[in-house]
């Protein structure tokens, strides 16, 4: 579905939360294969048994990325994402753990391109306990409804 929200129209701490996805042995492989990212911490249950969490644990960059797929609900045509930044792991996640997803609208700035401003989303990631687990900001590029707003 596609919208329309003007970098006026986003409002300080609104929020917005995700259903959850169970993370499976198959996405860690998978992801394994697309990233190249083998290291035994996600591919060799044996190895983890000796280690501190005692068990594979996701790649961190899986759960980015099913993270941000969380909360990317909506087509909003007048945006695009300008970066994330402040990027943490707080928490592993393991295989059938389930994660979701909340945005909470943190900032609002202009931006030196006349017409538009950054917007910055608060993106915090949740196991099935309420754990955080993840947290970044995403920052979006939005066209202004009027150029001098």
């Amino acid at each position: 579905m596609s919208v329309k929200i003007y970098y006026e129209e986003f409002v300080l701490g609104d929020s917005r939360s995700t259903t959850g996805r169970t993370i499976t042995d198959a996405d860690i492989v998978l992801h394994a294969g697309q990233s190249g990212d083998f290291y035994p911490h996600h591919m060799d249950e044996e190895w983890c048994k000796t280690q501190p969490f005692k068990r594979r644990i996701a790649h961190g960059t899986l759960i980015f990325s099913i993270g941000v797929g969380l909360s990317a609900g909506l087509i909003n045509e007048v945006a695009m994402t300008y970066g994330y930044e402040k990027l943490r792991f707080i928490r592993p996640v393991f295989i059938n753990d389930t994660i979701k997803a909340k945005v909470v609208i943190k900032d609002k700035r202009d931006h030196k391109k006349p017409g538009y401003g950054i917007v910055s989303e608060a993106l915090e990631v949740f196991n099935q306990n309420d754990e955080l687990v993840m947290v970044c900001e995403h920052l979006l590029l939005v066209e202004k409804k009027e150029v001098n707003g």
